[in-house]
């Protein structure tokens, strides 16, 4: 058993896939475990399977060297004029961004445990630490602990599964740069359907800083839903899209310096990713998402001074990624404001400037577990006006249970 299962692992993780997330390559895996598990249980006892007593360890190491013509003054508080303001933590020169430390294994025929520990210079983090239910009825599947939300489509992916080194910037401006991982439950339901459909919904504990409340006393503060659906176009092209929404109450200060936001916050995202496969070294993706955020509550400007704020604003990016072999060509475009940009308070509306991006990137793959990325950023979305030109020479690499990234 213990060799059988070991193949199982390298087969699934030493051969490229079109999986975005480790998740779905655990999910490959276990009905193949399922019976193997079932055996082991039976005859040794809930402790006796192998399965269950080694966990499957991987370590993915995200490194960079990071340059701007910005001085280091001027990216260290980087702020984006009505949408947000947050501290910039990559320096420029040489940057540990982590190393993960990524642990899974089944618990019993019933249940799986999934641990995420991200190592980095100045902490230890516990990013993930959630169960997930293997054998509920009819298409249904419960989560609990800290996890990804599920939703949009890049939230649920980890850091070094992107296909660009940051967060585009409605991510940034509406989740910040780790995106929503909360402390919560989630159930998900996949219908009867023609094609794949996953219904989602999640109560969250609400300690986003920038969407709810850094370090919520009470909870649970927020909620989310989303539906996402994949359709195969014909045999080498596939659509999967769908709508994300997030809500509940704010208190925050990540609008401007020595301010506080409190009131009620909603996030709407819509996903939208084609796939073309040509062969296993020639494939195409193109992805976007939009993100639509609504809040009204009470500012408290630096003064102290309390004021009615409504803001609707919007954000998106568009990025297309082209793999010929093991080199993969990327381009991205992100802004904020295309739709919806009202600021709001106390009556009297305030405009800013138009935040937009764009984006390059050259990426080589020596192999599965090995990722050489650099990428160069115009970036047009700080407040004082200034362009931000950006480069980023970033290197993945991954060892133990799982590669560092599809290819």
């Amino acid at each position: 058993m213990k060799y059988l299962l070991s193949f199982l692992l390298i087969a699934l993780f030493a051969f490229p896939t079109h999986a975005d997330d480790i998740e779905t390559r655990i999910k490959n895996l276990e009905e193949a475990l399922k019976s193997k598990e079932q055996d082991a249980l039976s005859s040794k006892g809930v402790f006796g399977g192998s399965a269950l007593m080694n966990p499957n360890i991987s370590l993915i190491l995200d490194t960079l060297f990071y340059s701007s013509n910005l001085s280091p003054s001027e990216l260290e508080e980087r702020e984006i004029s009505g949408y947000m303001h947050e501290e910039f933590e990559t320096k420029k020169g040489f940057n540990l961004e982590s190393a993960e430390l990524f642990f899974f294994a089944p618990v019993d025929p019933y249940f799986n445990l999934y641990v995420t520990i991200p190592v980095t210079e100045e902490e230890v983090e516990l990013e993930e630490a959630y169960f997930v239910t293997t054998s509920l009825p009819a298409g249904f599947q419960l989560k609990g602990g800290k996890f990804k939300s599920g939703f949009g489509r890049l939230n649920s992916q980890h850091r070094h599964n992107w296909d660009f080194a940051d967060p585009p910037l409605p991510y940034s401006a509406f989740l910040g740069g780790e995106g929503l991982i909360e402390k919560g439950v989630q159930v998900t339901y996949l219908p009867a359907l023609p094609f794949y459909t996953e219904l989602g919904f999640e109560a969250l504990q609400g300690e986003n800083e920038v969407l709810f409340r850094e370090d919520a006393a009470t909870g649970p503060r927020a909620y989310a839903a989303f539906a996402k659906a994949s359709l195969d176009l014909d045999d080498k092209s596939t659509l999967l899209f769908g709508p994300s929404v997030a809500f509940g109450k704010t208190d925050t200060g990540t609008i401007e310096e020595d301010t506080r936001f409190e009131g009620d916050s909603t996030l709407w995202g819509l996903e939208l990713t084609y796939k073309w496969t040509f062969s296993d070294k020639k494939a195409f993706k193109l992805q976007a998402e939009y993100l639509f955020r609504d809040q009204d509550g009470d500012f408290t400007d630096a003064d102290e001074n309390v004021s009615n704020l409504e803001r609707e604003q919007d954000g998106y990016y568009v990025q297309a990624v082209y793999q010929v072999d093991r080199w993969r060509l990327g381009a991205r475009y992100d802004g904020l404001g295309l739709f919806k940009d009202k600021y709001v308070l106390d009556g009297q509306s305030e405009d800013f400037r138009t935040p937009w991006r764009a984006t390059a990137a050259i990426e080589y793959n020596p192999s599965e577990f090995t990722r050489l990325r650099l990428q160069y950023n115009h970036d047009r979305s700080l407040g004082g006006g200034e362009t931000n030109r950006e480069v980023f020479l970033q290197a993945v690499f991954g060892i133990g249970a799982h590669a560092a990234h599809k290819f």
